[in-house]
């Protein structure tokens, strides 16, 4: 079995939110502490390890689970570089020395864009793969007691599945919206892992989506921003016990919206979400109206201007936020210190969490790991 001790690449300096923001006024709790905690071994058969997103994250029996994802090795997608998408999947501990690498073993397929949902059971990974097969399939990945990795189908779906939200309740997966059988979607379902059977539940009430937040908070799926043609910054709730949607608080600080597209979200508790990433609304709407109506030379022209550009011109959201569902309100607990990621693994541990590798800028990953340290007040 691999072992690599994570924490021997991490940085000596611990960072931390509060030395580099300035707080608005409903910046809140939690207070959070960053440390940066390595790189992921190489996929097999790779030299090194450049980061991907997409990925597959969670955790089973106190390890942490993450892998899979895509990146483009050979180059900017503007240069041509094709997207590579990995069948690798690590187990991690989280040890007082950091984070060590207890497994590392391959998929019988590639993964990546697919719901990764934590759960007593292990990690349900729903659909997420350029396997025709793959991308119908729900697994579900857990870690033994001595930290080795084992997976199983545990259910298929009778569609393709990318980019969309999910959440167990009891034996029944909600999942959604995203690409269904390649097109974007509003459908809606409840899967019962015991059974195998798919029900239809009442749509998404807005425009169809990817890449959106969501969370189960008590008995409200919490579902926000995504995006399309547009980049949204609304919300929206599927109340389980009466079945229908209802309309939440959009995600805004002292009045300004913000894009949670492609960002990551965790469970804090019964009534609240932290939320990781995003894409700028702005950019991202700038930039879907240009390579949607472009071509030829001006559209080469532009791609390459907008896949060269440095990170911070995306201006990709860096606040660390939290939803409360009971007061249906936003804060700010800060920001992180490192880039901002989008389609990064992310996970809550115990009072730690966890941000895995993610893209900081259209065709570029991190290989970096972030561990989080919740303060208690």
């Amino acid at each position: 079995m691999k072992k690599n001790a994570i924490a021997a690449a991490a940085l000596a300096l611990t960072l931390s939110t509060s030395l580099s923001f300035a707080a608005p006024e409903q910046t809140g709790s939690p207070q959070i502490r960053w440390q940066s905690a390595g790189t992921l071994s190489p996929a097999f058969g790779q030299k090194e390890n450049i980061g991907v997103a997409g990925m597959i994250a969670g955790t089973s029996h106190g390890y942490i689970i993450a892998g899979g994802g895509a990146n483009f090795p050979d180059g900017s997608p503007a240069a041509g570089g094709a997207k590579v998408t990995y069948p690798d999947i690590y187990a991690m501990k989280a040890t007082d020395k950091g984070l060590i690498e207890t497994d590392h073993q391959v998929l019988p397929f590639p993964a990546a864009y697919g719901a990764s949902v934590t759960s007593a059971d292990g990690v349900y990974y729903i659909g997420g793969s350029p396997d025709a097969d793959a991308a119908r399939a729900i697994t579900l990945l857990t870690c033994d007691n001595q930290g080795k990795l084992h997976y199983q189908k545990a259910g298929t779906l009778p569609f393709t599945f990318q980019n969309g939200i999910a959440a167990l309740k009891g034996q029944t997966l909600f999942l959604g919206l995203g690409k269904q059988d390649g097109s974007l979607s509003r459908n809606f379902y409840a899967y019962d892992l015991k059974t195998g059977t798919l029900e239809r539940l009442a749509d998404f009430p807005e425009k169809a989506r990817e890449q959106s937040v969501a969370q189960l908070l008590g008995q409200t799926l919490c579902v926000f921003s995504g995006g399309s043609d547009t980049a949204y910054t609304d919300g929206y709730g599927y109340d389980l016990t009466t079945r229908t949607w209802h309309k939440l608080a959009d995600c805004a600080i002292d009045g300004q919206g913000i894009s949670l597209l492609g960002a990551r979200a965790v469970g804090l508790n019964e009534e609240e979400m932290l939320v990781i990433g995003g894409f700028n609304k702005a950019v991202y709407d700038d930039a879907v109206a240009h390579l949607s109506h472009l071509t030829g030379a001006e559209l080469a022209a532009y791609k390459t201007a907008y896949f060269g550009r440095e990170s911070t011109d995306f201006n990709w959201n860096r606040r660390i936020l939290v939803y409360n569902v009971r007061s249906d309100a936003w804060r700010s607990a800060g920001d992180i210190p490192f880039a901002a990621p989008c389609g990064q693994g992310l996970v809550l541990l115990k009072d730690k969490l966890i941000s895995l590798n993610g893209e900081i800028k259209p065709g570029v990953r991190s290989n970096r790991i972030y561990e989080g340290f919740i303060m208690n007040e």
